[in-house]
């Protein structure tokens, strides 16, 4: 069936272009032949019937894909029209449907366009929805969370997440080090932020050389 509306859509282009380009004689020839050679070439290397492979998220410390939503480790909004947004979000976000997740958060931000919460609650879902790997959408979202509050802590929080998840563990581990320096002794995220960032610099760390193999 694919074959099929192949060479329907070559009829056509070749339709329009003799008739736009007034093609005649060998021009026409040539025209066919073109066709002709780039659908063989379809026929022997393409697969059209096989499913799509997605690219792999990089490999990362255990525990950093875990989703927080228990009220955003106390870096949210628990009541009002944000948390009324991202509960919605969350929702679609833990069946996989990740694409309306997203929607409902831009559809929050036309009525919010200043709030920090929803703007980092669609760089989740942004960075969900493209498999857990950081997009330029998504370190955007991030971007304008941050500038309409460089105080707040879940821009950076958030934002170094999703860098760690897509691989950049140099930039996490920037980014939240320079969190953890200005979070307050006593802030609830601060144990978890501590947490992980141990786990990243065991990453980052080279190892150290084996006895048995030196000299």
């Amino acid at each position: 069936m694919t074959y099929f509306w192949i060479l329907v859509a070559i009829g056509v282009t070749m339709g329009v272009m003799i008739w736009r380009g007034r093609l005649v004689g060998d021009a026409r020839t040539r025209l066919a032949s073109a066709m002709v050679i780039a659908l063989s070439g379809y026929a022997l290397q393409g697969h059209p019937m096989l499913p799509g492979k997605p690219v792999a998220a990089p490999d990362e410390p255990e525990g950093f894909g875990e989703a927080i939503r228990d009220q955003r480790r106390g870096m949210s909004e628990r009541f009002g029209p944000a948390a009324q947004w991202l509960g919605m979000s969350d929702g679609f976000m833990r069946t996989g449907k990740t694409r309306l997740a997203a929607q409902t958060l831009e559809k929050a931000l036309e009525k919010y366009p200043d709030n920090v919460d929803l703007w980092v609650g669609l760089g989740n879902a942004l960075v969900a929805h493209g498999g857990g790997m950081m997009s330029p959408a998504a370190s955007l979202a991030f971007d304008e969370a941050a500038r309409r509050d460089p105080a707040h802590p879940a821009p950076p929080f958030f934002e170094g997440l999703a860098k760690a998840q897509s691989g950049d563990f140099t930039g996490a581990e920037r980014v939240w080090s320079d969190l953890l320096a200005r979070s307050p002794d006593d802030a609830p995220w601060r144990p978890d932020l501590e947490q992980r960032l141990t786990q990243l610099r065991a990453v980052l760390e080279p190892a150290p050389p084996n006895p048995s193999e030196a000299g």
